[in-house]
């Protein structure tokens, strides 16, 4: 049997037992991942170019890339000699099954301790789950209503799931058994996760995804306790094809963007028409600041499925920073229309008021987001952002705050900090937690920018470190120019004349391929003109002086004359001894 049909297999049978455990957010994602499997058949779903539809180009070109890489009858080199994992069986009696579909019933309605209570005194594996996962719903059903009730400032409250011990103790006792199967551990991992016993939920939920790799809540579970490298790199997982997507979807969250977009690559060559690995690659070109690729790939997602409201959010961020006006109003209004109680709509919402200037409504939608999820990690940060433009600094912190406890590794949250701070004229402050974020995300320059322009601030005035943070971010590709510029002016404030006209000559060749002027680019031809001038390099002082002629600002002419005066002495080999131009404009004396 070929790797697409075991994997389709494989996820039809991982949908219903998914389902019938109340999992539905791990066996939606199932069902997504078997209707992205392209059928064997041509037949069955035309793919030749006649026949595509011209919206598809995009999303068909890229897939082509990824089948010429790896043929899609073939297995993908990271993975696909997998184990087999036997798929369990039901281990309900007869006699039984009664009860249990009682007590599916009323969870499915939100009656949990009604259906942990149905299930009482029954030992089957498939009752004890749904009976300690009842329970455990019904303990956070009532953690967040007391946290309602309690809540103190942006909702912080100090309330607990109270059934924990209780489950923990049957739960502990059945694994010591023996006698727990693979989603009795990933509940228990969830239990000793929400205890603060990390090491311990990391070894259980991979015994769960090594018994049963198909349930993508215990790899979701399982990547949120992987916050470095190399804990990531002593997981003993074996060699599944759920393991490619649990690693890409680490890879992302640990910045290593080139080898998330590689294994999403891989995965494509047999679930070619997935919706998810398209989402997750377009988020990898938006962390890359690939903004173009990214709205190209959500654009196409929203046409083939309309309805669609994951990862909308990372869209709609993208429209923000583009000032896409029109597309963020189109979709906001269609998320309106489809689900405006979904955390994914309220965010889309809030950024639309957001890029409107209506800075207030946007705080509202953002709250909204957050009584419906309040480990929105996104919504935290965003009205964060929001708070700094009302200026409501303390509002501001404590977002920041709030999104650091739920995500340590959210950069965003730290660099909104080291705003706050620097605002505030707290330097130190400030460097520390741009400092943290550039530690996260050492590959962005304007991280390194704002430290640089920490340490360069008057209470701290360290001018060496300031260059080298200012060094590490032309290394970084900065868009924006900063760097080179900023560079060029401290070694000239220190006298250094040669590292200055070096970066000055940097920054002018990089406005020129971008066709940009401005204050930076006359002063860069300044700097050049006279450094020439002051070497002897009269030629290229004549150059950079007559390119000032046809740029905008305010130019000296007396450099101009003294430049091309001495370059003509020069050419005709007159002995120079001393020329002094007195200039009307600046009253300067220029040799």
């Amino acid at each position: 049997m070929t790797s697409k049909e075991s994997c389709r297999n494989e996820l039809r049978h991982a949908v219903r037992q998914l389902s019938e455990r109340g999992l539905y957010s791990a066996s939606k994602w199932a069902a997504e991942l078997l209707v992205g499997i392209e059928p064997e058949t041509p037949s069955s779903r035309p793919r030749t170019s006649g026949v595509t539809p011209l919206s598809s180009t995009m999303r068909h070109r890229f897939r082509a890339i990824a089948a010429a890489e790896s043929p899609a009858t073939s297995t993908p080199p990271a993975g696909v000699s997998y184990v087999c994992t036997p798929i369990p069986a039901d281990d309900v009696d007869h006699d039984d099954y009664d009860s249990y579909l009682l007590a599916k019933s009323c969870f499915d309605c939100r009656e949990y301790r009604r259906a942990s209570h149905a299930l009482r005194g029954q030992t089957g594996k498939k009752a004890v789950f749904l009976r300690c996962y009842a329970l455990y719903m019904a303990g956070e059903k009532r953690k967040e209503e007391e946290t309602i009730e309690l809540e103190g400032p942006l909702g912080k409250s100090n309330s607990v799931n109270a059934e924990l011990v209780t489950i923990e103790r049957e739960l502990s006792s059945l694994h010591r058994n023996g006698s727990i199967d693979s989603f009795g551990l990933y509940l228990y991992g969830i239990v000793l996760r929400d205890k603060g016993c990390g090491s311990q939920a990391l070894s259980v939920l991979v015994e769960s995804v090594n018994s049963y790799p198909w349930n993508w809540s215990a790899w979701t579970e399982l990547l949120s306790l992987c916050t470095t490298l190399d804990t990531l790199e002593g997981l003993n997982l074996k060699n599944h094809w759920m393991k490619d997507f649990f690693l890409a979807s680490a890879f992302l969250e640990l910045k290593m963007y080139e080898e998330s977009l590689e294994t999403y690559k891989r995965l494509l060559t047999i679930f070619r028409l997935s919706d998810y690995i398209q989402a997750q690659v377009a988020t990898v070109h938006y962390n890359l600041r690939e903004l173009d690729e990214a709205e190209v790939i959500f654009e196409e997602l929203l046409r083939t499925d309309p309805y669609r409201m994951e990862s909308m959010d990372t869209y709609s961020n993208i429209l923000y920073a583009k000032e896409s006006f029109s597309t963020l109003s189109f979709l906001a209004h269609r998320v309106f229309l489809t689900d405006k109680y979904r955390p994914e709509s309220c965010c889309i919402i809030a950024n639309y008021y957001s890029l409107k200037g209506q800075h207030e409504k946007s705080v509202v939608y953002f709250r909204r987001a957050l009584k419906l999820n309040r480990k929105y990690l996104s919504a935290w940060t965003l009205m964060g952002h929001e708070y700094v433009e009302m200026k409501n600094t303390p509002a501001a912190i404590d977002a920041y705050r709030r999104a650091i406890e739920i995500n340590p590794r959210d950069y965003r949250a730290w660099y909104g900090l080291g705003q706050m701070y620097e605002m505030m004229g707290m330097m130190f402050y400030a460097l520390y937690y741009y400092s943290k974020s550039a530690a996260l995300q050492p590959n962005d320059a304007r991280l390194w920018n704002a430290m640089a322009h920490c340490y360069e601030s008057a209470p701290l005035g360290r001018i060496e470190e300031a260059i080298r943070c200012y060094k590490r971010s032309a290394d970084c590709n900065d868009a924006e120019g900063i760097a080179l510029h900023e560079l060029a002016r401290l070694y000239g404030e220190l006298g250094q004349a040669d590292q200055a006209a070096v970066y000055y000559k940097k920054d002018l060749d990089r406005m020129d391929a971008e066709e940009r002027q401005g204050p930076n680019y006359v002063e860069a031809l300044f700097f050049l003109a006279k450094y020439c001038k002051s070497v002897g390099r009269y030629e290229e002082a004549e150059h950079y002086a007559t390119r000032l002629l046809d740029s905008t600002g305010p130019v000296c002419p007396c450099l101009i004359i003294s430049c091309s005066i001495l370059n003509q002495i020069a050419r005709s080999s007159y002995i120079l001894m001393e020329l002094q131009i007195s200039c009307f404009h600046c009253f300067n004396k220029i040799s």
